[in-house]
């Protein structure tokens, strides 16, 4: 007989005691330990996923073999996962609720199956008719999508070994549950328990498995970090309610680029990809206003133009207000005592609001200049010229560094049609450019402003 003994798990970080505390010790959240009966199995007792052991190898003597990836009709799904989905990889996707996670895997699973490859769908929060509902509004309609409602976790494997698919969906893995463990479906044991039965599927019979995750009010996927560390690739899907544009966001991918985007609209008839996302986020730009400056940002091995928008205002408090959005915060109220010391603005008075349209966000230091050419360009109510593009990172004495894969960013200028560029003088040497855009090159922050606010 299986013994049985209680512990105390944290649903947040997954941290076990044997008696209860208010605060968990490791990631110090108040109460979130919960009480959970844990088996101790015998010699004799085997679990779900019970195999027989590996021998080790040498490393020269292993065979490898190329295999191919299966590639979709999306080639902004293809590029997210680095060329195309692995067999017998484990992809993690979470998002908010509502947003999309659904009917992009269903949409994926069809057209898979019209390869044909024979797909299972497994829904634990919705019914097989309800599933249905969503594929007749997608206009699916092939006979090699198997639809699944269970959350059961030894039946679902059990399905998994006598169906054979080429490829399952997991809808949620926060439903799925384990009947030997008590706590309840979506708790840390179970999420753990359940992640780990289908990696060993999807490893040992070479299927691609995709599970869908939800997400914490911070935004972050719920259960323990160990799931995102279990899988190969986590993607994060990201949108505004007020829009219809997804962004579809690698975080890490073991087969790829991490911080690779694809970018998706949301229409009626389902997920349509965006091939050109800097027309996107361009198409509403107002040309000849003050603060409005245009970057060449990377997201991945992708090029993306995006504008950054700034408002300065007088403050009419003690403290001035300093607001961003798309980007980091504190990188806001460092440009702007960069500006204050090196370039003579005095904005210490000033309320800041700096914005980057479209949705995006952007978190790597090529930004800097533009979004330090934005403030001044704002807080002198001067406007740059509508066909510049500025790229570099500003240090905090006010110099310009340079950033890496320069010659992408200027080709995708040159190709919406951009006239200049303005980047550091150390990223001028080493290429050429292809194309007759002016290339200026500048060493500090005075010289950009002088360029860009003549």
């Amino acid at each position: 007989m299986a013994k049985t003994k209680i512990k105390y798990v944290c649903q947040e970080c997954g941290y076990e005691s044997p008696k209860w505390m208010g605060k968990c010790p490791a990631c110090h959240t108040w109460n979130t330990m919960v009480e959970e009966k844990e088996f101790t199995k015998t010699r004799h007792s085997s679990s779900v996923g019970s195999q027989k052991a590996g021998k080790p190898e040498s490393i020269t003597g292993i065979e490898t073999q190329d295999e191919p990836r299966v590639t979709t009709n999306m080639r902004e799904f293809n590029r997210v996962l680095g060329g195309g989905i692995v067999p017998g990889s484990l992809v993690l996707i979470g998002g908010d609720p509502g947003i999309g996670k659904s009917t992009l895997l269903l949409q994926i699973s069809s057209q898979l199956a019209q390869k044909p490859l024979k797909v299972l769908y497994i829904s634990g929060e919705e019914s097989v008719r309800q599933t249905k509902l969503r594929a007749n509004r997608l206009a699916i309609k092939t006979d090699n999508l198997f639809v699944m409602s269970e959350t059961n976790l030894q039946a679902l494997a059990e399905a998994v070994r006598e169906m054979k698919p080429s490829f399952v969906v997991v809808d949620s893995i926060q439903t799925v549950y384990h009947s030997e463990i008590t706590s309840a479906p979506g708790s840390v044991s179970q999420v753990r328990e359940s992640t780990a039965e289908f990696m060993r599927i999807a490893k040992q019979n070479g299927i691609p498995i995709f599970i869908v995750g939800h997400v914490t009010k911070e935004g972050s996927i719920a259960g323990p970090r160990l799931l995102e560390h279990m899988v190969d690739t986590v993607l994060y899907f990201e949108g505004e309610r007020h829009h219809t544009f997804r962004i579809l966001r690698s975080v890490k991918n073991r087969f790829g680029s991490t911080h690779e985007m694809g970018i998706f609209e949301m229409k009626e008839e389902g997920l349509l990809e965006v091939t050109n996302p800097s027309e996107v986020f361009l198409e509403e730009r107002s040309a000849g206003v003050a603060g409005s400056t245009i970057v060449a940002s990377m997201e991945g091995t992708r090029p993306v133009l995006v504008e950054i928008q700034s408002l300065i205002s007088p403050s009419s408090f003690g403290n001035p207000r300093r607001m961003a959005t798309g980007l980091d915060h504190n990188r806001v109220p460092l440009l702007m005592a960069v500006l204050e010391k090196r370039a003579g603005l005095l904005l210490q008075n000033q309320d800041a609001y700096v914005k980057v349209a479209g949705g995006v966000k952007l978190d790597e230091p090529a930004i800097d200049l533009a979004v330090a050419v934005s403030i001044a360009s704002s807080f002198r109510d001067q406007s740059t010229k509508p066909d510049d593009v500025l790229i570099g990172e500003v240090g905090l004495t006010g110099e310009v560094r340079r950033v890496s894969r320069i010659e992408q960013r200027v080709q995708e200028a040159a190709k919406l049609g951009f006239k200049r560029v303005i980047l550091p003088e150390r990223n001028l040497t080493g290429w050429s450019p292809d194309t007759d855009i002016e290339i200026v090159g500048v060493n500090t922050v005075q010289d950009a402003l002088k360029v860009a606010l003549e």
